[in-house]
């Protein structure tokens, strides 16, 4: 049976902004739970606890509403436009009976062939989104990219998936490529450019010899 991370929520006495700005501003987290066909209701939850939560890497977590274990996942998260504290959550109820779309993280593993040969390996995915149960969510999906060659790619398609585990991402979607480096050019030498040059420092020149010669011309005629 899979474990999940406990969040300790509190029911909210008061709703409105001065009731939501209380809460932050005591280190909690304003929470909104909603299921189809029940009731939205309104929680906070302390930001650490929170916190701690969502670096378990869990994706599920368990809740007691009403002296009743439920589980959710964290639906949407709203953060400060300066700070990037999290401020508000919506909690989505799942049943372990019925299969969820959920987003999971890709991780990358093994030395890529394509890279030792000295290709840039680039990641153009970073997760992908599952079809499973709650009992069987992973934590992340290891993608290997052992025997990736250069200008090779690795699709979402490529992954090999548990069998309770159905991909929604569509199926070509490239997760990583590794591509061989771009050759630097050399650079060209302008011959024009330096023919123009010499062309008229030559031109420049005559008429200093014009003048060389007319001088030469006077001298003769004062002898």
């Amino acid at each position: 049976m899979a474990s999940y991370y406990k969040l300790d929520l509190e029911k909210r006495k008061n709703l409105g902004t001065s009731a939501a700005r209380s809460i932050r501003r005591n280190g909690g987290v304003l929470v909104n739970y909603y299921y189809i066909g029940e009731e939205n209701k309104n929680f906070s939850i302390d930001k650490k606890s929170l916190q701690k939560a969502i670096q378990s890497g869990n994706r599920v977590f368990e809740l007691n509403i009403n002296n009743e274990t439920i589980y959710a996942i964290i639906k949407e998260a709203q953060y400060h436009p300066v700070t990037e504290q999290i401020m508000h959550i919506d909690l989505l109820r799942v049943r372990r009976d019925e299969k969820m779309k959920i987003s999971i993280p890709l991780a990358l593993e093994g030395n890529s062939v394509g890279v030792v040969q000295g290709g840039i390996l680039t990641q153009t995915l970073s997760s992908i989104d599952i079809q499973c149960f709650p009992t069987d969510v992973p934590e992340n999906i290891v993608v290997d990219i052992t025997d990736l060659d250069l200008n090779g790619s690795i699709s979402a398609g490529d992954l090999t998936l548990n069998e309770d585990i159905t991909l929604e991402t569509l199926p070509d979607t490239t997760i990583v490529v590794c591509n061989e480096p771009k050759a630097e050019s050399e650079p060209t030498v302008d011959e024009t450019s330096d023919t123009d040059d010499g062309s008229s420092a030559h031109e420049e020149s005559s008429p200093d010899v014009d003048n060389k010669d007319a001088i030469s011309g006077e001298d003769k005629k004062d002898s």
